[in-house]
């Protein structure tokens, strides 16, 4: 809800020191929360002036050199507008030189003061705006615009239907700065004919809509609107359009009741409240066809739908240039059919506040106000009489309450006078007696039905600042933190990693994704969209999703990782796991160096974590029967003690075409295992010795087998193993494969000699070559 000043200034006198941020944050005090605060143009260095001369520029065939009276000099201004001339009344913004030609300043179209293109028509963007001739030079060009405006763009609650209005929002502002909230202008003239006579409406079912107001006007006059309702539409977001159009969307702002205009003469003489049929098709007023379901709310003359009610009307029965006649229509239709209507067809300012809820006293208001305006603004005649169905409930609700229940709620004293006070400036009546308050809360607002509720809105107005903090009474249980999953996240920042934090709602086709694990997913009974309607399994989804987001703004080197939980449902009970999730592609930077990304880059990271955490010589990994979406020859499930706690790999080209290495663990699975000291070695005192060997291998053996081979044949004075390079083809049989390996040698008490690390080299070179049938490469 955007609120313009100057329009709630109509219903309430705020004080004019006030800036529009104190009046924000007041509002926001009081638990109406906002988003900005600002002008409406926030321009600054305009004036007013006069044409004097306008010439021919002359190097151009299009500009022009002007002097303009700008009321305190006349300055020399090139402009390139059509429609500039002599005897212009314009817009001037200070200084510049264009084209060689000095140039003190511009003069401007409504498009170049910051005003948004749909609030303008054609005439404004392509020439500069000609104000009346009565301005004076030097003047304040915005406050002739009537332009002079502040905005508040409110987020509120979705109980507060009341403040999607002028008169709800002038009835809080009355409340926090104790102003009272003046009376609307609704009087009219009727003629002595009666709508009863020639027009009726119908409501099949009550439960459709138990409020339906009809009036008839007569001999408008369709024209541009006064620029006070054209500004304070554009203030509040609205596009204006002719003056019958815009009173109606002025009248819905103020009151916050929607009204629909017919055209009477297209209309017929009956207005019909029901159910759509099953597949109806209605064209509403953006042209487009509309297929309806019998769960949606229609007004219907004698043989068709010409309104989906409380969303938008028909296009046929459409107040048009030459309109003459109208009928006004108010109502209060079903909350929860338009909610679902409006989610599924059109969501608009009417449903908006259709969903929320309306104050029937409202309704007479609105329709009153709107023969009014149409009136004054539109020469209309207003017909006699209304057509009414009215089942709606008008009376206000008396709550009671003692000042001791509120104070008790509150943890304050606030005296009863004060308290009264409150409750009066909210526009509430209040009687007294012996410290029991009888409160009358009129319709208008629907949020408040209960005690509790008047406790509240007397502890927001007294002002939460206000409300002094105690300690607390009751023991306090020390809390703990998780230093495992942050040194988790530290290890791989460490690693050369960033960060990510993603929606944990993810389309259901994309939820069995990235696992080979048998559960039920957790859908969402209402999602917002269907790109989020079910809770993630893995987290693998998410992290692709974040490297295409990437891609598309070029950026191909990633290494990014997420600590998050992944939901499923397991014999009816809802569970979660907290899982890490990594996906690496392009270049790997790591310190000072950096190197292309494959499997044995992304392993090392994994191992790296492992062994940080204490895992060492107790995970191994093994190919096949990984998911369908990694690639089944450069991928692994990752085994800690002979149960799966993870996976790793290429993406397959059928999931995507690049280069991109993923792994995923189960932390919950991982530290369940976690050891309970963790031990730490001294950094070695002796040297030690490298050796590389490389290994032609059938395709079918994996380096991880080989590795088995090696740590076992090394024994105690291998320190440390490490893939490579892994080769095929030329010089390698088409059925074989090169791995090679980097060993490294070490004992922490001595140093070793060359002799004795042939020894065990030797050793490893037979024991491969016997259990693996490999051959020694030598080139």
């Amino acid at each position: 809800m955007k609120l313009s000043r100057k329009f709630v200034s109509d219903y309430i006198d705020l004080d004019e020191n006030l800036t529009i941020t104190e009046i924000a944050d007041a509002m926001t005090g009081v638990g109406n929360e906002y988003d900005s605060a600002e002008k409406l143009i926030n321009c600054t260095n305009l004036t007013v002036g006069k044409v004097l001369e306008c010439e021919e520029h002359p190097d151009s065939d299009h500009l022009h050199v002007c002097k303009v009276d700008v009321g305190s000099e006349v300055l020399n201004i090139v402009c390139g507008a059509p429609n500039c001339r002599k005897g212009l009344t314009v817009i001037v913004a200070l200084p510049g030189v264009i084209r060689g030609v000095e140039s003190n300043g511009m003069l401007c179209s409504k498009a170049e003061l910051g005003i948004d293109s749909k609030f303008l028509t054609e005439e404004d963007k392509a020439g500069i705006h000609e104000l009346p001739e009565e301005i004076e030079a030097g003047s304040d060009p915005i406050k002739a615009l009537g332009m002079d405006d502040e905005v508040i763009d409110f987020e509120l609650t979705s109980n507060r239907g009341d403040l999607l209005s002028i008169l709800g929002m002038a009835y809080e502002l009355g409340a926090i700065y104790k102003k009272e909230v003046k009376e609307m202008e609704t009087s009219f003239k009727e003629n002595k004919e009666d709508i009863n006579d020639s027009f009726k409406v119908m409501v099949e079912d009550e439960n459709l809509c138990n409020l339906f107001l009809g009036k008839k006007v007569k001999n408008v006059v369709i024209k541009e609107s006064p620029e006070f309702i054209k500004n304070r539409l554009i203030a509040s977001g609205i596009r204006p359009i002719n003056n019958v159009v815009d009173i109606s969307n002025y009248v819905m702002l103020e009151t916050g009741q929607p009204l629909h205009y017919y055209d009477a003469d297209r209309l017929g003489d009956t207005l019909v409240v029901r159910a759509a049929k099953e597949g109806e098709k209605l064209t509403t007023l953006d042209g487009n066809e509309r297929e309806l379901s019998s769960e949606d709310i229609v007004i219907a003359n004698n043989t068709d739908a010409v309104g989906l009610a409380g969303v938008m009307g028909g296009l046929s029965t459409e107040v048009e240039e030459d309109t003459k006649n109208i009928i006004i229509e108010a109502a209060i239709f079903d909350s929860v059919k338009i909610r679902k209507t409006s989610k599924k067809i059109l969501r608009s300012e009417a449903s908006n506040r259709f969903e929320k809820g309306l104050d029937p006293k409202r309704t007479y208001m609105a329709i009153e106000r709107s023969c009014h305006l149409l009136e004054k603004y539109a020469d209309a005649e207003i017909v006699g009489g209304m057509t009414t169905y009215d089942k709606a409930n008008k009376d206000d609700k008396i709550i009671d309450i003692t000042v001791e229940k509120i104070n008790k709620v509150l943890g304050i004293e606030i005296p009863e006078e004060e308290v009264i006070s409150i409750l009066k400036s909210l526009g509430f009546e209040v009687t007294s007696k012996k410290g029991l308050l009888s409160v009358t809360v009129p319709t208008r607002r629907l949020d408040v039905n209960i005690v509790e509720d008047l406790v509240e809105e007397v502890g927001r107005i007294y002002g939460m600042d206000n409300i002094k903090g105690k300690l607390p009474l009751l023991n306090v249980v020390t809390g703990s933190y998780d230093h495992t999953k942050r040194e988790i996240k530290n290890k791989m920042v460490a690693l050369g990693l960033n960060e990510t934090c993603s929606y944990t709602l993810i389309p259901k086709d994309e939820v069995h994704k990235f696992t080979t694990d048998n559960f039920e997913e957790i859908y969402l009974a209402d999602p917002m969209s269907e790109d989020r309607n079910t809770l993630r399994y893995s987290l693998l989804y998410s992290l692709k999703e974040i490297y295409l987001y990437n891609k598309a703004r070029n950026n191909t080197n990633i290494s990014i990782f997420e600590v998050g939980k992944g939901f499923y449902k397991e014999d009816g009970i809802y569970k979660e796991d907290l899982k890490l999730a990594g996906l690496m592609t392009g270049d790997y930077y790591l310190d000072i160096t950096n190197s292309k990304v494959d499997f044995y880059v992304v392993k090392g990271v994994v191992e790296e974590l492992l062994e940080y955490l204490g895992f060492s010589g107790r995970y191994s990994f093994v190919t096949g029967d990984v998911p369908s979406e990694l690639h089944p020859g450069q991928s692994a499930r990752i085994i800690l003690q002979g149960k799966e706690i993870g996976v790793i790999g290429k993406l397959h080209p059928n999931t995507l075409k690049d280069n991109v290495y993923v792994f995923e663990i189960n932390l919950a699975k991982l530290l369940k295992n976690f050891p309970s000291r963790m031990t730490y070695k001294d950094i070695p005192k002796f040297p030690s010795i490298s050796k590389d060997i490389a290994f032609i291998l059938d395709k079918e053996v994996t380096a991880g087998e080989v590795m088995a081979t090696i740590k076992k044949a090394g024994g105690k004075l291998l320190q440390n193993i490490t893939v490579f390079d892994v080769y095929t083809g030329e010089n390698v049989e088409a059925n074989k494969k090169s791995i090679a390996f980097a060993l490294n040698f070490i004992d922490p008490n001595r140093t070793l000699t060359e002799e004795e690390v042939m020894v065990v080299f030797n050793n490893i070179i037979e024991k491969v070559q016997a259990t693996h049938k490999a051959i020694l490469r030598d080139k």
